[in-house]
Parts: C-alpha cells; structure tokens; sequence
C-alpha cells in the first residue's frame, strides 16, 4: 500500500472535473522522469517481499473465530515497538515495517531494507518473514493471532464474523448487503475510493463465483443468505434484478476483493530496457504461479468451485459503466474496456527483436492524445501505448490538497493512475529524487499459510527472475493465451489437472542448453574464476546481463507453433528438447553461482516444494483447505462452511504454522519453523 494522504478527498462528482488535470499533469511527471533517468544504468539487484496478514480474534467458548478489527490500535503499536528495537535487533536481521491495508483486520509487511544479490540475503527471507510474524503476534491480545491466509471463509456470511461486531446497514460507501463499512480502514482514502467505484460505475460492484456443487447442495442453488428484499439504499435492488446469479456465490463489495491476502515480490533492474525484458518474461508466468500457489476456495460462508481470488479482486474494483463494459452503445464514454482495472497484463514492454507484434494480439483501448505526446517526446510506441492504456482510466481518489503538484519533483498524479492498475506485473518508473532504480512488481500469487512456503515461492521466482537475465530466455506466447491461462489457473485443482499455453522452446537460436553471458557491468559482482575455461561463478545475484544480439535471419514460422499446452509438472520439469522445465532453468543458474553446499541444500528445500507441488505429490492450500472443510464432522455436504468449520479451520491453520499439526499432503514431512538468526522463538512469544 502507497503513501497515504491526510487531506479532504473528492466524492466522485467533484473529482470527475479534474480528471483530465490529473491525466494530464501525470503525463508531465511521467516524462520529467523519463528525461532523468532513461539512461541510468548499473543499478544492483535489490529485491523485496511484501507479506499480508488477517488478524484473527478466537472465541473460544463460542467456537468463532472472526476479523479483528483493530488495525489502527495494532500498527500504532508495532509502530512504537519498532522504532525502540533498533538497539536490541541483531546485525543481521532489519527491522521490518508494517504498513496498513484496505481490510482494518489487515497488515502489511515488508523487511526493514531491501534483500541485496547476496546468498545470505536470499537465505535470510524466511527467517525474515518468521521474525516479522512473531512481532506481530507478540503485540496482539492473547486471543488475536497473524495469519497469512488468502480470503476470510465467513468474510460476509450471515452472523458474527468481525470483533467487535457491526451490521451491513451502516455500509454508507459500499451499499454492500453484507459487508459493514467498519471493514473498512477508516483512513480517507479507502471509503472514498470505494464509493466512487460505486458511483462511477453508476451500480454496486457484481462478483459472482460458481458454488461448488456437493452431494447435498440445493439445485439450483439460490442463495437464502442474501436479503433480497432490504430496500435500504438504492441499489439495494440488484441483486434480485439479475446482478445475483443463481448457482452462485454473489459478493456485492471491494471489501471482498481487497479484503484478501497476498504475496507480493519487487526487483530492482540494471537499467529501464531490462525492466523491460523482465517485465515481459514474467508476464506469462503470472498466471502459472496463481495457479501453483492457489489458496482460496471459500468465499462469504460457502464452498466455490474455484481455488483463487483473482476474478473476486477484478471484480471488486471494477468501475467500469455498462458503456465502457460494451452492455450498452457508447454514449457517455469514450471507451468499451475488456477488462477490469484489476486484471492480466495487456500488453508487452521490450523493444528486444524477440517481442514479436503478433504476441500483442489483444484488443488494447489507449487514450490517443496521451500516445501521441508521449510518442512526440521520443519515447518508443510500446511503451507510449502501455501508459496510455492506463491512462483511459479516470482517478479515483483525488485530495483537494493535491490538485496542484509541482511536476518536476512529484509523481503523484502519475502514481494516481499507475497504482490504481492493479495488474498480474506492474512496471515502476524511478521516484523522484530517489536512489531507487527502473523496478518490475509481480503481483499474481496467493499468500500461503507458513513462512517457509511464502519463502519458497519469493526465493524461487527471485531466482528464475536471474536464470531470464543470465540465459536471454523467451517465454514470449500471446497476451490472448496468457489471459486464457489466468482463466484456467482460478479453476478447482488447476494446478494439479490443468493444462496452460506455454513456450516450447526457450533457449535463445542456436542454443542446445542455458548458457550465460558475461554482465556487462554491475556495482557488486564478484565472479570466482573457474577452472578448464568454465565461465566464472558469481557470489551473489547479479544484474547487468548482456542481451543476445539480433540473428542475422528470423524465425517467420507462425506463433501459433511456438507454444502447446502443457501441465503444471511439465512447466516446471520440461519437456521437449527446447524446454527444460523452470526448475530446470533455476538450476541450471544455480550452477553459475559460487555456493556453499548448506547455502545449496537449503534452497533445494525450497525448490522441491515448488516441485512438489507442480508434480501433484503436494497439495495447494486451496485442496488443504477444501479438504478440511469437507471431512470436518459438522459439514453437511452442502457447500456450506459453518462457523463452527471455519473456527476449527483457524486453530488448524495456526497449528500447522507452528509446526504444532503435522499435515504432510501440503508440506513436506521436515518442515519445522526456523529460528530467526539464532534466537529462540521465546523471545518474541507473548
């Protein structure tokens, strides 16, 4: 979550006026940026993790567990805590930040500085993450722990779901038939943003999830948990006038979108071109890592037949009219947009030759007075239409005190659009007057339940971010199939029986194996020199790699042969000559790296979940979690996750954090905690 401003918020209609200021004065901060730093060159890798966390507060002699509500109390408190640990905390361990979220039951952590290219550092994530999670809980009250769980169960369900309790009826931004506007954090931001959604899009926010159906689920299955008769606000009415499908779950709030959980990773690149090529490559692995970490088959107090949050999220915030969705002809609105703000990437990045025009091959509405400035100014189409893209959209939280910015050392206005695209990447220009480089966020996987995985999953796409650079790897298929992917990723058990369009070969032309280029330059490389002509071995990870020069002929075969569907332990095992597999290619990269072999078994800890878990031998949470449900004693096989299930689905989850419940069909048999740099866990005990 960005900075957060204390000022006066616009409601919709007194912001709707500045839009086009805001478009405008963004694009000028845009390009004083570009103008700065287009050629900065030599950043090193410097990387982080951003983890989320529900407070959940148990009941015990009601069997309830529920959101906690006290996110302004709890970060005030972390807030002091940490700022008095600088003397106490070890060398080697930052102290982390917390950050508020949407949901005021939520956290957000991040380490206290950013991982640099050092084993030590990439080693030191889950421990990190640990000492994180036992801050937090040690300042909690004794029946208030974190956890790291994706969407809520009974979030919305009828009943007491938060401490301290609150009704619907007072959700004066959301409308929402179930959420009160106490879920809400209070700062200004939050309730604004979500009623002007609301009023844009001129009705309530409609997410429908297909129920799962069980043996005794009522066909159809029209939901008896929905007021449909309260007449309250205006759009009280929608749900029973269609927005509400039968056979599924309907949620009628961004409370239910940005209320879930997520991890999030950030690299810093040597310069913008290889942001660029990173941002590409990471593009189709986007949905692939959704689908492997996938967590959250429960929604409003009923089984759904999905396993991620991913269409909740697009949902929650789209604002789009029925004009702009194409329900109704355009006469309001200048665009019929295909997605939400909330969604897949559109369009790649790199003007490298291997970015070919037919991998663009969606429909991509942009704002044609923006691409021409910006194409005027010198910048490449590419990157001209991907900000102008974004730039069709409106802002929707707009501070009066903001208006007016001075564009040569703020980026707010551009920050107003490019943040509130929330998509599977995000490219991110430099801050003004910042040491920061040109950095790529990847964005689409679920939060798992323990550290370890949580780390597993950071540490390994980290290194697949390194195997892209140092071998000029292609993973280049169409943003059409990429979106099929993201599609067929959010499907019950994708992981383990679903199939997704990946690259059959991708080595550069003319190669039979991964091989690595010398870095071209780079403020902390290291290399070992290695023997028989081997090409030497870095201590650390590294940026700066040199691109592969344009063949002197290009392949002109169709892409339509360059791609075929695979399965999960073939994307990350191989298959085919061309195509060792992601594991494969991490470990080819980890053969170019000069390790210990402790620093090595330890990451093979980490990647044998990963492989684990793509081979099907694993479960993903939302499988654990589904499974639970449907063996608890209580479950009457009628889709529907009681307090009583969800109660004794918390006590499992923290259980099963602490080592304390052993459940080997999600993680491996060894799996324990891991102290944090030597100190006993005691110490941060309640």
């Amino acid at each position: 979550m960005g900075l957060l401003y204390l000022g006066t918020p616009l409601t919709w209609e007194e912001a709707k006026k500045y839009a086009d200021h805001v478009r405008a004065h963004g694009i000028t901060q845009f390009l004083h940026t570009w103008d700065k730093l287009k050629d900065r060159h030599g950043d090193e890798l410097l990387w982080g993790d951003e983890v989320e966390y529900m407070v959940i507060a148990f009941d015990n002699e009601t069997k309830n567990a529920k959101l906690s509500l006290r996110q302004t109390e709890i970060l005030s408190k972390l807030s002091k805590i940490v700022s008095d640990l600088e003397e106490e905390t070890p060398d080697n361990i930052s102290i982390p930040t917390f950050h508020p979220e949407y949901g005021r039951y939520m956290l957000e952590s991040t380490p206290g500085s950013p991982y640099t290219g050092s084993i030590q550092d990439l080693l030191s994530v889950e421990s990190n993450m640990r000492y994180r999670r036992l801050l937090a809980r040690k300042h909690l009250k004794a029946n208030e722990i974190p956890i790291t769980f994706t969407s809520f169960p009974r979030l919305g369900a009828p009943g007491i779901f938060t401490e301290p309790h609150f009704q619907p009826e007072d959700a004066i931004s959301s409308h929402s038939l179930f959420l009160p506007e106490e879920i809400t954090n209070p700062h200004a931001r939050f309730p604004t943003l979500t009623a002007n959604i609301r009023t844009r899009r001129r009705s309530k926010v409609a997410i429908n999830l297909p129920i799962f159906i069980d043996e005794r689920t009522p066909r159809p299955f029209v939901d008896p948990t929905i007021p449909w008769q309260r007449s309250l606000y205006p759009e009280d009415a929608e749900a029973k006038n269609g927005a509400a499908l039968i056979d599924h779950i309907y949620m009628d709030a961004m409370g239910f979108g940005m209320g879930c959980c997520c991890l999030q990773l950030t690299f810093q690149s040597c310069n913008v071109d290889e942001a660029r090529r990173m941002y590409d490559a990471l593009i189709p692995v986007g949905p692939i890592m959704l689908a492997l970490t996938a967590a959250s088959p429960a929604w409003r107090g009923y089984l759904a037949d999905v396993d991620s949050r991913w269409n909740v999220i697009a949902g929650s915030v789209d604002d789009r009219t029925a004009e702009e969705r194409g329900l109704t002809p355009l006469k309001d609105n200048k665009y019929v947009i295909p997605k939400s703000r909330y969604d897949s990437v559109d369009l790649y990045l790199s003007t490298e030759w291997n970015n070919k025009p037919a991998y663009n091959d969606t429909d991509v509405p942009y704002n044609e007075e923006i691409y021409s400035r910006l194409v005027s100014h010198g910048i490449d189409e590419l990157l001209s239409k991907h900000v102008a893209h974004i730039f069709i959209r409106d802002p929707l939280v707009i501070f009066s005190e903001t208006i007016n910015q001075d564009d040569e050392t703020s980026s707010d206005h551009f920050e107003n659009l490019q943040s509130t695209n929330w998509q599977t990447l995000r490219f991110k220009p430099p801050p003004p007057n910042s040491p920061i480089g040109w950095r790529v966020e990847f964005r689409s996987m679920e939060v798992q339940m323990t550290d370890f995985e949580n780390a597993a999953f950071a540490v390994f796409i980290v290194l697949l971010s390194r195997a892209i650079l140092a071998f000029n790897l292609n993973f280049y298929i169409p943003i059409s199939k990429v979106d099929e992917n993201m599609g067929r990723a959010q499907k019950r058990d994708a992981a383990r029986t679903g199939k997704f369009f990946f690259r059959k070969n991708v080595l550069p032309p003319g190669y039979a194996s991964p091989t690595r280029g010398t870095p071209s330059s780079c403020g902390s490389c290291s290399p070992v020199e290695g023997n028989d002509g081997a090409p030497p071995k870095e201590r650390r990870l590294i940026n700066c790699f040199p691109r592969i020069a344009r063949p002197p002929t290009l392949d002109d075969s169709p892409v339509e042969d360059e791609y075929e569907e695979m399965s999960m332990e073939e994307i990350f095992t191989g298959k085919g000559s061309g195509f060792p597999g992601l594991l494969g290619l991490v470990e080819a990269y980890l053969e170019t790296l000069d390790m210990e072999p402790s620093e090595k078994q330890q990451i093979d800890r980490y990647l044998d979940l990963v492989r684990r878990r793509a081979n099907g031998s694993l479960q993903t949470p939302a499988t654990w979690i589904r499974n639970f449900v449907r063996s608890h004693p209580s479950y009457k096989f009628d889709s529907v996750v009681s307090q009583e299930i969800n109660y004794d689905l918390m006590v499992a989850v923290d259980e099963l954090e602490r080592g304390v419940l052993r459940v080997p069909e999600l993680l491996p048999e060894d799996y324990s905690r891991p102290h944090v740099n030597e100190f006993h866990e005691s110490k941060f005990e309640p």
